[in-house]
């Protein structure tokens, strides 16, 4: 009697144990994986932002590969929109206010694209990413309301998650980088670059490339893929500083 209960019961817990497995194996092919950057020093850096009294911070940002929607967007239409799916984390000493500027560079079609705030495709990604609305993903305005809280090294990260869309992305490009400012207060006034005379305001920031394969006509999600590594860079920005507005510099392509 005893084998015979000793055996249900063991078939029992097989059962559930593989019922769990397929579970986590659901969970592991709907969530992409994510990929964490951390802070990097850079000789443009006024201070060591490795102390922990250092005047530059720099958060912590982690992210899914670029993925396409289609989405109603009221005016314009059904539209194939771009989104980065993200989160930032803060390991400094206080709570820091994030305001930050997503802008996708094609580098085959060199174009600029900013990202936008668009509530219809903003929900039609939480219903991918996010549906029982645990993480609130914002955007690039609501996550800007409240500080983003410090995290312990310890302990669970307190991350904070965002998204940046596009709906106006050449689909002929099949490479750009993805630039993320206001994930650190760093910056530095350089020489202007001929023939322009005002000094250029460069920002600390992280700049990710990706690399598209096929076509416009069979665009897919699992065909953007991320060219590492990541790059924090001090790039061009809107910034004024004592006055002097400056416009966005380009840099140069990711090397093949």
């Amino acid at each position: 009697m005893r084998g015979r209960w000793g055996r249900k019961y063991h078939l029992v817990l097989l059962s559930g144990l593989a019922v769990t497995l397929a579970l986590v194996g659901i969970a592991l092919a709907v969530n992409p994986n994510e990929r964490e950057v951390k802070p990097e020093a850079n000789v443009q850096d006024t201070d060591d932002i490795y102390k922990p009294d250092s005047k530059v911070w720099v958060l912590d940002f982690k992210f899914k590969d670029p993925r396409l929607i289609k989405a109603n967007v009221p005016g314009r239409g059904q539209k194939v929109c771009w989104y980065l799916w993200y989160q930032v984390i803060n390991y400094t000493q206080e709570p820091r206010t994030f305001i930050p500027e997503f802008e996708l560079v094609t580098h085959d079609r060199h174009t600029v694209h900013r990202d936008q705030i668009l509530p219809a495709v903003q929900e039609a990604v939480r219903q991918v990413e996010d549906p029982p609305d645990y993480l609130k993903i914002k955007n690039s305005v609501t996550i800007s309301a409240e500080p983003i809280p410090v995290s312990r090294q310890e302990a669970t990260p307190r991350a904070v998650t965002g998204v940046a869309i596009w709906d106006d992305v050449d689909p002929e490009s099949n490479r750009y980088s993805i630039f993320v400012a206001g994930l650190s207060n760093g910056w530095s006034l350089t020489d202007p670059i001929p023939p322009d005379t005002k000094p250029v305001v460069r920002r600390k920031t992280l700049q990710l490339n990706f690399r598209r394969l096929g076509d416009r006509y069979q665009m897919k999600s699992e065909e953007i893929k991320f060219v590492p590594p990541a790059q924090w860079i001090y790039r061009g920005s809107q910034l004024d500083v004592k006055g002097l507005p400056v416009g966005p510099v380009l840099p140069p392509a990711p090397k093949e």
